[in-house]
């Protein structure tokens, strides 16, 4: 188990796979569009049916000032923790800040995208995770997130995320945090779903490292804030 601070990440090349006549949809729209929008909606990107390349906003359109301080992935079957992942405490000794992380043995390792040059704005928004093939027979996962905000007041923030295969959408999942006071920290627990995959489509996503990603887009009133994106591996060797 490891946890590498990376200050630049392969993100390796999009799928070339073509689109089926079933997967086709009038009302999709495409990036290049949604990037020359001034606001982008909950519902722009449940229009999307591919990865996105790159971010649709940048860093500076998080006005409200969230920040998350602290992850965990819990297996609700069993009650396993499968990694938790927290920023140290301003008054923390914790070398160079580097996030406290423990990982059950479904975890393999964890990467954060990270910079040391200031003149990188995406520095912090890219996650490489590394599971074992055992995560694809998960039911249902509880993802708790800690985060903090500025000195305004949120209404109405959502998280949308949406995970693809080679291109191809597996699950969308669609969250509330409720209202924050200013100058909070505020938890909440989102329930995952995951949706029942064949064994072919199985051993495919364990035959093809980092093939599976997700976008992870933020509103607040409707209007995007944040965009996070992270890939995956299910070819992890740790013993289960």
């Amino acid at each position: 188990m490891s946890v590498v601070m990376n200050s630049t990440r392969n993100s390796g090349s999009i799928s070339n796979l073509t689109q089926s006549s079933d997967d086709y949809d009038e009302n999709c729209l495409t990036e290049e569009g949604l990037l020359k929008k001034s606001v982008i909606s909950p519902e722009d990107v449940l229009k999307l049916n591919r990865i996105t390349k790159t971010y649709l906003c940048p860093p500076e359109a998080n006005v409200y000032d969230i920040e998350f301080v602290r992850f965990k992935i819990r297996d609700l079957e069993s009650g396993t923790v499968l990694f938790e992942i927290a920023k140290p405490p301003p008054c923390s000794n914790s070398e160079e800040g580097i996030p406290i992380f423990q990982s059950s043995t479904l975890l393999d390792s964890l990467e954060m995208e990270t910079s040391s040059e200031e003149s990188d704005p995406n520095a912090g928004r890219f996650v490489r995770y590394q599971f074992t093939p055992h995560f694809l027979k998960l039911k249902t996962v509880g993802a708790t997130v800690e985060f903090t905000v500025g000195n305004h007041p949120i209404s109405n923030f959502r998280m949308i995320e949406r995970h693809y295969f080679k291109e191809k959408l597996l699950k969308s999942f669609d969250f509330e945090f409720g209202f924050c006071i200013p100058n909070s920290c505020n938890t909440c627990e989102h329930i995952y779903h995951f949706p029942k995959l064949s064994k072919s489509l199985v051993t495919d996503m364990i035959n093809h490292p980092y093939e599976t990603r997700s976008d992870s887009f933020y509103f607040v009133n409707g209007e995007l804030i944040m965009h996070n994106k992270a890939d995956y591996s299910y070819n992890g060797c740790l013993s289960i």
